[in-house]
């Protein structure tokens, strides 16, 4: 009889519940971390054992790279699964996990690093004829150099953190008034952030576009695409709404940078699920970044393509498994997802507590992802997303209805959830009619 292999899932939330079903499904056993603060998770009950790694800080519990490979020799697996947060994008870790012997579900350790460098990101986007925002990447000595950068570039523009995401250590300048306070003040949140101070400077697009090409490469030098998502939809630069495929753009423009991506991946001999983002604004895209992991809207791509993408990723780390062909991946119909975020609707402060009762929307191509149960306490320590809900139909209006409902039939009592944004999200005549931008949610809806 084969042995089964075996997975550590070093995460918590809707995405180590993601994976332990994926892994399941595939019969591989799975290891599960936590930190003291989430000793009631439900994917730890389900698990064939649970290591406590720590107390609730971050530092000492999931960013806690000595407990984790300790974790992960204690459970003998095979493999370390980071999800999306976290260890995921940290080249040190990726690393240490092939030091000691344990495979990183996720690309080389070289790559993630020259990937979360946005400065050699880009400057690889450059070499390989993707189009990128105009802008600066050198140092920055004083307040006279950097005006004359920023004059030469125009206003406005926007600082960004070199390492990093999640809207941290990012600021918009609209004169040299502010500038030099805005890098300083850029500088030092992206140095507390990720310890590593390094900013750019790139054109302000106004009213831009967010939109996504989900890649899947072998690590050998061959990779797919697996179309577009949109998700322009967005609070403090924290996607909201996700949508796949993204709509109303020129079939050849999405033709070109679905396979600029591809070619990209190629180059670097990418493995695993990753993500090449863009801008979008007067038919013409601009990279921003690549994630280097799966990403919290996955499943909006699984939806019209069919393809589980966390489950490619095990088979591809565990089995040698890639049977990818571009020429068989196709759209099928529209899929949404709506973050469920345990927050308060109007001022946005998180809503930490005991859940007293939860109903999970249900009916065809609909998806609930989530840990959450009635009794469920959720934690103040982490981020405050606690579910998906995720709908697919032949076209975007069927799933705008569709949603509708989902979110009508959805209870979650006992917190302050983000769900009545969503329902005037539904509603909002700029969303319906795809009139939409990155900073629509905030200048138009809950301004």
């Amino acid at each position: 009889m084969k042995q089964s292999k075996k997975i550590l899932i070093a995460n918590r939330g809707v995405i180590a519940i993601r994976a332990l079903r994926a892994a399941r499904e595939l019969g591989y056993s799975v290891a599960s971390v936590y930190s003291t603060i989430d000793r009631d998770q439900k994917h730890l009950k389900l698990s064939d054992e649970a290591i406590c790694i720590g107390p609730p800080e971050t530092r000492d519990s999931y960013l806690n790279e000595a407990a984790i490979i300790s974790a992960a020799e204690l459970s003998g697996a095979d493999a370390i699964y980071p999800g999306f947060g976290f260890l995921a994008e940290n080249a040190s870790f990726a690393e240490k996990c092939r030091e000691s012997g344990f495979k990183f579900i996720g690309p080389d350790p070289e790559v993630i690093a020259i990937m979360g460098d946005k400065i050699k990101a880009k400057e690889l986007a450059k070499s390989l004829n993707i189009p990128v925002v105009p802008g600066y990447e050198g140092e920055i000595s004083n307040e006279n150099e950097a005006i004359k950068i920023v004059e030469e570039i125009g206003y406005p523009v926007i600082i960004k953190a070199s390492a990093g995401g999640g809207g941290r250590g990012m600021r918009v300048v609209n004169s040299s008034d502010e500038l030099w306070q805005s890098i300083q003040s850029a500088q030092n949140e992206a140095e507390l952030a990720f310890g590593d101070g390094k900013i750019f400077i790139e054109k302000y697009l106004k009213k831009p576009r967010h939109i996504e090409v989900q890649i899947f490469g072998n690590g050998e030098g061959e990779a797919v695409h697996l179309f577009t998502r949109d998700c322009s939809l967005q609070r403090k630069y924290q996607k909201i709404v996700e949508e796949a495929p993204a709509l109303n753009i020129d079939n050849q423009k999405l033709e070109e940078i679905q396979n600029l991506s591809v070619e990209a991946c190629k180059k670097l001999n990418y493995e695993g699920a990753g993500t090449i983002e863009f801008l979008y604004e007067n038919n013409d895209f601009y990279f921003i970044e690549m994630n280097t992991r799966i990403q919290v809207e996955h499943t909006v791509t699984e939806m019209i393509t069919g393809v589980d993408l966390v489950q490619a990723q095990l088979l591809l780390a565990l089995e040698n498994k890639y049977d990818f062909k571009q020429e068989d991946l196709k759209v099928n119909g529209h899929a949404m997802q709506c973050r469920i975020n345990a927050e308060d609707p109007e001022t946005f402060v998180p809503s930490p507590g005991r859940i007293e009762r939860v109903h999970r929307p249900g009916g065809y191509h609909v998806r609930f992802e989530s840990q959450i149960y009635s009794g469920y306490q959720v934690p103040a320590n982490y981020d405050s997303l606690i579910a998906e809900v995720i709908v697919k139909d032949k076209d975007r209006d069927r799933v705008i209805n569709k949603m509708r409902v989902a979110l009508q039939e959805l209870v979650v009592e006992g917190i302050k959830t983000n769900q009545n944004l969503h329902q005037r999200i539904l509603e909002d005549k700029g969303f319906l009619n795809l009139d939409y931008y990155i900073k629509y949610l905030e200048e138009k809806i809950i301004k």
